[in-house]
């Protein structure tokens, strides 16, 4: 079978390389890919939001299953269209994708399916919303309704900080007709997990859990990113935990939209904070995670291929997945200067010494092939703020980290930088647990 995935960064890397693995997968297409993803994807320059160029090529080459990388093609509605052009595509449909495109109607599903979330209001002008902020304790946090490329949550320490919020969002506009509607919710304080699962509309099959590293600086200090690094499993999801994310979270979503007569079919992940009054949900994402899906990937034994096709056709009931139970942990080697500017065209030297290594894989974020000089052979260049995605495993966390960062350090170029503690949380309880 032809597989066709659409992006370009680290995931889709991940999910290219376990596509690959599969004995279904006959041929392997990425659009727009980037560097290392051409060596396992015959790379298609057509951008990810191009839903009508992505159609076409997937008709000319009869691609028999499409997977979507990121969240916007699935908000622009690409699952819609190739379905009515009889395509295999895995994703949500438009409406469903707004459970991430709309953080005004993931709320509102939240309400209606009485899933555990912060209190919240909508407001649609600055004036209502900053007399709410006057009733209220701070912290809080701010929401823009639509998609800002991870930019566009704002966690108020004042109220004051909260009113600014609102004016950068609704006066000032920096995020355009995304924050023509806004959100303001109470603060939840806890450990943040992610739980990702497959669901075929009905069934789900739950990937194992993980978590991610927002902030750029050791210690979660400094702005958030796209994500640092992650780990999988999450030591502070226990099997109880989990069991009431399960229950109280995925299913009421799935079945409830079930019930009214919408399947959400596709990756659905579920960011959750523990709270002393247990799990609740931070967000919605409409597809997999961005670096999670880096570090569960590497565990999954199952062929990844047989759970899409399953959860495209409505059959993941009564499914299982297999897993090696070893942990696996993904550092994010960033360019210097992100999350602000950045510089592109650095040559990234190492990568080689690293695919010597044992239970140890690179993913690439932001890279290109090319040449620093004119005389000069192909090689990796970055191009892009996260722009590898060192990934290993080991016996226990400790091992892992260290097998990680071992990889790290046989990859140099110029001002890259990344943290040092990826995984600390799940290294801090397993010390604790053998105390």
């Amino acid at each position: 079978m032809r597989i066709l995935v659409i992006g370009s960064g680290g995931r889709e890397h991940a999910l290219c390389w376990k596509i690959a693995k599969s004995p279904r997968c006959e041929k392997l297409y990425c659009a727009p890919g980037n560097g290392g993803i051409s060596e396992i994807a015959e790379i298609v320059n057509i951008k990810a939001d191009d839903i009508d160029a992505l159609l076409d090529f997937a008709k000319a080459k009869k691609i028999g299953l499409t997977v979507v990388g990121p969240e916007m093609p699935l908000v622009a509605g690409i699952v819609d269209k190739f379905q009515k052009n009889g395509l295999k595509i895995f994703g949500p449909s438009k409406e469903l994708a707004n459970i991430e495109g709309s953080k005004v109607f993931s709320k509102e599903l939240m309400k209606r399916l009485g899933v555990p979330t912060a209190d919240f209001s909508i407001f649609d002008n600055s004036d209502d919303a900053i007399r709410y902020i006057d009733t209220k304790k701070a912290p809080l946090v701010v929401k823009a309704d639509g998609l800002c490329a991870g930019k566009g949550v704002v966690v108020a320490k004042t109220a004051d900080d909260a009113k600014a919020a609102v004016k950068s969002m609704m006066v000032d506009r920096i995020f355009g007709d995304a924050a023509d509607r806004i959100i303001i919710e109470d603060c939840l304080v806890g450990e943040e997990a992610s739980i990702i699962v497959i669901s075929d509309g009905q069934n789900v099959a739950a990937l194992a859990s993980s978590q991610d590293h927002k902030r750029i600086f050791d210690g979660d200090k400094g702005p958030n990113t796209g994500g640092m690094g992650a780990y999988s499993p999450a030591p502070v999801v226990t099997d109880e935990i989990f069991k009431k994310v399960m229950d109280g979270v995925i299913y009421p979503v799935i079945q409830g939209l079930a019930r009214e007569g919408k399947q959400y079919k596709g990756a659905l992940y579920a960011g959750i904070m523990l709270t002393k009054d247990g799990p609740k949900v931070l967000e919605f994402n409409a597809r997999f995670g961005d670096p999670e899906t880096q570090a569960i990937l590497p565990r999954l034994k199952t062929d990844l291929v047989e759970i899409i096709e399953r959860a495209v056709d409505g059959k993941l009931g009564g499914y299982n997945l297999e897993w090696d139970e070893r942990p696996c942990v993904s550092v994010v080697v960033a360019a210097g200067g992100y999350p602000g500017n950045y510089v592109k065209g650095m040559e990234i030297h190492g990568l080689d010494q690293v695919k010597k290594l044992k239970d140890t894989a690179v993913f690439h974020a932001g890279t290109k092939i090319g040449k620093r000089s004119t005389d000069a052979k192909d090689t990796f260049l970055t191009n892009g703020g996260r722009v590898l995605n060192v990934t290993a495993m080991g016996d226990d966390i400790k091992k892992a980290i260290d097998n990680c960062y071992a990889a790290v350090r046989k990859i140099k170029f110029e001002k890259m930088h990344y943290r040092n503690d990826i995984g600390y949380r799940a290294l801090k309880m397993e010390l604790t647990r053998r105390a």
